[in-house]
């Protein structure tokens, strides 16, 4: 069965937004730029909310920018070719390769993805969408970039819950920009 990943960058205090709106701080080094693009490849589609989609958006036509690097040249190439779904309640449409607006809920399109062949992970990516997957319990593998930076409030990178969730450490890695990537699979409790 498809694993179920959410991976994001975080503050040191747990936020992937400033009270700003800003989320400048996250912008990746040479080093984390090879990391994630290492960790895209492992996707086989990508849910994303409408706020990550729009901003995802730059990367559908990144590739016409004869001043792209050849890192962002393959990340675009990578994006492009990426099955996604968009889960938004305003958008009519949605625009760029290989996307689609969701038909389902979020747990009916990770059920239905499950079972169809395919290869690769479902990775979920947006604060709202992220939340609603992770309180239907739906996400096997946490992957969280943690910067050094306190913002001070924000979007936080996990909302409550009010439920437990253990975790297992499956990795770390520290970068030499001191950015820490922890990455967690989700212990499930056997069911009795």
């Amino acid at each position: 069965m498809r694993s179920v990943t959410c991976s994001m960058s975080a503050s040191l205090d747990g936020y992937i937004v400033g009270p700003d709106g800003r989320f400048d701080w996250t912008e990746p080094d040479e080093e984390v730029f090879a990391f994630w693009t290492d960790e895209i490849q492992r996707v086989g589609v990508h849910l994303l909310g409408r706020r990550l989609y729009e901003t995802m958006l730059y990367w559908e036509t990144a590739d016409q920018d004869p001043s792209l690097d050849a890192p962002m040249r393959e990340w675009a190439a990578i994006w492009k070719a990426l099955p996604k779904v968009v889960f938004s309640t305003t958008l009519t449409a949605v625009r760029g390769s290989n996307a689609r607006l969701a038909s389902g809920s979020p747990a009916e399109e990770i059920e239905r993805l499950r079972t169809e062949p395919g290869e690769g992970e479902i990775a979920v990516g947006g604060a709202t969408l992220a939340a609603e997957v992770a309180a239907a319990g739906l996400i096997d593998e946490y992957r969280v970039m943690v910067y050094p930076v306190l913002v001070g409030g924000g979007t936080p990178l996990f909302p409550r819950h009010e439920r437990r969730v253990d975790l297992e450490l499956a990795g770390t890695r520290t970068f030499d920009s001191k950015v820490v990537h922890l990455h967690y699979r989700v212990r499930r409790r056997p069911v009795s």
